[in-house]
């Protein structure tokens, strides 16, 4: 850290430092407000989306017991085929979004296998669009999670360090410089009593 030097240039650049920091502070405290506003809606999306496959592992269990057969063939018959993910800008922040899912689904004869494959076929494509929307929720908690902390790093330091500091170096340096006026003027008076004192 520089040393700190009692002058009047030094008092008027501490004051532009603490205006300057007291500019910066809010719309960083902004930020990190709506990061964490943001941060709470895709948590909740995530959750939305957990219950979603709860839901979805839940009617299978119930409604597709014969899954259990393990004689019919239920492998290949839905496959992931293209995803699209873009990014949003969230405050500065950029965050995946899944914008758009293709499940392909293998033909099959409806007349070689059980009627309830059209239930699984539906289920496993549901069930294949939550994991994946589930995905991409994780990652952007992770990067608002880490946005997040980073901005109230930055927003503590302003509030907490150099504000503070600004504020102590101007309160220093008007002390000085009031003590040195002060002590200025005690001497031109007794350098003024001392020339009375000669004159007589």
């Amino acid at each position: 850290m520089a040393k700190l030097s009692f002058s009047k240039a030094s008092l008027h650049k501490e004051g532009k430092k603490l205006k300057l920091y007291k500019q910066y502070l809010p719309s960083l405290d902004l930020k990190r407000q709506q990061l964490m506003v943001e941060r709470a809606r895709v948590i909740a999306q995530l959750e939305e989306t957990e219950r979603l496959i709860e839901q979805c592992r839940k009617t299978v269990f119930e409604s597709l017991p014969m899954l259990s057969n393990r004689d019919i063939d239920l492998a290949g018959l839905v496959q992931v085929g293209q995803i699209t993910v873009t990014e949003e800008n969230i405050v500065g922040i950029r965050a995946p979004v899944l914008t758009s899912v293709e499940i392909k689904t293998a033909s099959y004869s409806t007349y070689s296998r059980p009627h309830w494959v059209d239930q699984v076929v539906i289920q496993l494509k549901t069930m294949l669009e939550l994991k994946l929307q589930l995905q991409i929720h994780r990652r952007r908690v992770e990067i608002l999670e880490k946005a997040v902390k980073k901005i109230t790093q930055k927003v503590n330091l302003f509030d907490k360090v150099l504000i503070p500091r600004a504020q102590k170096n101007i309160r220093k340096i008007s002390i000085f410089l009031s003590d040195a006026e002060r002590a200025d003027v005690v001497r031109a008076k007794i350098t003024k009593q001392n020339r009375l004192k000669k004159g007589l």
